[in-house]
């Protein structure tokens, strides 16, 4: 529909609003957000028998991992230096080593399939959460995207979601796997050695403190880092589209919106940077202790044999050397992997905040279709509407505004830009709530209407109707995709534009490009009216739909939008007072109240505000 224009506040206002909303995804993303693992663990739920087929898995190859050093400790005191001095006992020796080759090829298989389990479980969880962000989305009220930027809706369904995937794809199998090879190493190494045991775990207290300290600057980051994405998106959108780039080359204005883009990816790499970077010196540190450790435990073996406080034999040397590797590097994995939920959380956060938003227009629990036999009839009962970032000292955009259509009747509303025409629709067909007084349409409040029905049974034309990057064909069919290519060349024909579609080269499969640019401005507006007409609703609501256009298809418009009125309750919203001259009856707004009404002739004579309006536009006309 029309524009509902609220002016902007140039840079400053855009910069202060992303650090008004960066400081609040901070907020939600701290642990203060209720149920926050539970939500995500939800989001597995309706995959219950692939997870766990995939942790029967981990489990089995976590208990396969244990063998390798046991048999190693064999390997190197049965069969390569037994302890009776006897010398190599190759039989036993390839007994042992086949053993082993065959305990790792299972475990290779395994991981295949559990890699493919994984992989399917987490995209599709990934893909789920999409969806349903997409489908919450669709449910918000008209207002929710007045005041969010097309980019950042974006973002959070590209940037966000996507920089979750890693987690929702490895989380299972890396905490089952992890963890219960720690444990079997563990369990290992205490048969093995208790000295040496506790020697190999006095320092992993202090790596878990050290690591929660680097989640939660990297959850910090990690938010930030998706608020510049977010801008960048929004930038991308806004100034790569068709509208923003004839903006800013009619204004001159290319090289300051790439040093606008330039600005923002210079920040998101920063960012970027300082989050690879953050815990890495953590990571450093744990690298260079699990490289020492065996050292460190040959020493101290060393030193426990000749003091006499231990018997170690080679084998078990190897064997506990081998085993604190495996016990080390699954707990790096699962300290990384804390860190990347604790990052991921910041994300998962941003993805809910949206989730939990609640539509403030929604059907009532009883609503109910509406009648078809009153369909037509139109009443606003002392109707007061402001929008929701008005302020208190605002007057209201529509106020005290009652009047009634009767099914048939052609209404419209003039008046000054600002004077609330374009709302009066949107109550209308509630994609706004009026917030006193009664809207009805077919003699139901329309808060007791499901707006499905609602919707159904009204055609809006508006200034800037939106065409679909598609032939006209699939932009017709978006109205009534069961219609055939008669139904369509009849609407096309209503609406004035068959001729014209015949004559492209390829017809109803020409593709209309960006918003419909390849074609006019009254070739948009014909094909918008086809489309409304194969919708064949009863109710037809034009707003403004001839304004933006010159005289000559103005006129070619105005007779296909008289071709679709036939038989069908109107109501115009127009600038241009001849386009409603002949309308059954005229509501002049100013200020959001009704100030006359009555015929274009009764207008006239009375020589009020109509009056002067079409005094101004008819000496417009003549110059």
């Amino acid at each position: 529909m029309g524009g509902m224009g609220a002016g902007g506040g140039g840079r400053g206002a855009r910069v202060g609003a992303r650090d008004e909303e960066v400081q609040r995804a901070i907020n939600a993303a701290s642990p203060k957000i209720p149920d926050l693992g539970k939500r995500i663990m939800k989001l597995f739920r309706p995959y219950l028998w692939p997870i766990v087929a995939t942790i029967v898995f981990v489990l089995v190859t976590a208990a396969i991992s244990v063998w390798p050093p046991l048999l190693t400790q064999r390997i190197f005191d049965e069969g390569l230096f037994p302890a009776d001095g006897s010398g190599v006992h190759l039989r036993h020796l390839t007994v042992l080593l086949a053993v082993m080759v065959g305990l790792l090829v299972a475990s290779s298989l395994i991981g295949i399939v559990q890699t493919y389990l994984t992989a399917k479980v987490g995209n599709r969880v990934m893909g789920d959460l999409r969806v349903q962000l997409f489908d919450h989305l669709q449910e918000m009220e008209l207002a929710f995207f007045t005041r969010t930027k097309t980019g950042v809706i974006q973002s959070r369904l590209a940037n966000d979601v996507g920089g979750v995937a890693n987690v929702l794809t490895n989380t299972v199998t890396s905490v089952v796997g992890n963890t219960v090879t720690v444990i079997a190493s563990f369990i290992t190494m205490l048969v093995l050695s208790l000295p040496l045991t506790l020697i190999a775990l006095c320092l992993m207290p202090i790596l878990v403190l050290v690591q929660r300290r680097v989640g939660q600057v990297r959850a910090r980051i990690a938010t930030e880092t998706q608020e510049s994405l977010s801008e960048m998106t929004a930038i991308t959108q806004e100034t790569l589209g068709v509208s923003g780039i004839l903006l800013a080359k009619s204004f001159g204005r290319q090289q300051d919106e790439a040093r606008r883009y330039a600005e923002e990816n210079s920040r998101q790499i920063t960012l970027q940077v300082r989050q690879q970077m953050t815990g890495k010196w953590f990571f450093a540190l744990v690298q260079v202790f699990v490289s020492i450790l065996p050292a460190l435990i040959y020493l101290l073996s060393g030193l426990l044999i000749v003091h006499g406080q231990a018997s170690i034999s080679a084998g078990i040397l190897v064997a506990f050397t081998a085993v604190q590797s495996r016990l080390l590097m699954p707990m790096m994995s699962l300290l990384r992997l804390a860190l990347d939920l604790q990052t991921s959380g910041a994300l998962f956060a941003r993805i809910f905040e949206y989730l939990d938003l609640k539509p403030s227009i929604v059907d009532a629990p009883d609503a109910h279709a509406v009648n078809a036999a009153k369909v037509g009839l139109i009443e606003f009962d002392h109707v007061s509407f402001r929008y929701p970032d008005a302020t208190a000292d605002e007057r209201p955009t529509i106020d005290d505004v009652t009047f009634t259509v009767r099914p048939g009747e052609f209404v419209a509303f003039v008046g000054p830009s600002g004077s609330g025409k374009t709302t009066i629709g949107y109550l209308l067909s509630r994609f706004h709530e009026a917030g006193s007084g009664s809207v009805r349409f077919a003699g139901d409040d329309v808060r007791a209407l499901t707006q499905a029905s609602l919707v159904e049974h009204i055609g809006i034309v508006s200034q800037q109707s939106y065409l679909f990057h598609d032939t006209i064909n699939a932009n017709l069919r978006y109205a009534q995709p069961a219609a055939t290519d008669a139904d369509l060349r009849e609407a096309c024909r209503q609406a004035n534009i068959l001729t014209t579609i015949e004559g492209f080269p390829s017809g109803f499969n020409t593709v209309v490009g960006e918003q419909g640019y390849r074609l006019s401005g009254g070739e948009r507006q014909r094909l918008a009216i086809a489309r409304v007409i194969l919708k064949d609703a009863p109710v037809l609501l034009l707003d403004e739909a001839t304004s933006a256009l010159d005289t000559v298809s103005e006129r070619i418009v105005q007779q296909a939008l008289d071709e679709a009125s036939k038989d069908r309750t109107t109501v115009a919203i127009a600038h241009r007072l001849s386009t409603v001259a002949h309308a059954d009856r005229i509501y002049v707004l100013e200020q959001g109240r009704i100030v006359e009404s009555g015929t274009h002739h009764e207008l006239v004579e009375l020589g009020g505000l109509y009056a002067k309006l079409y005094a101004e536009q008819a000496a417009i006309d003549q110059a």
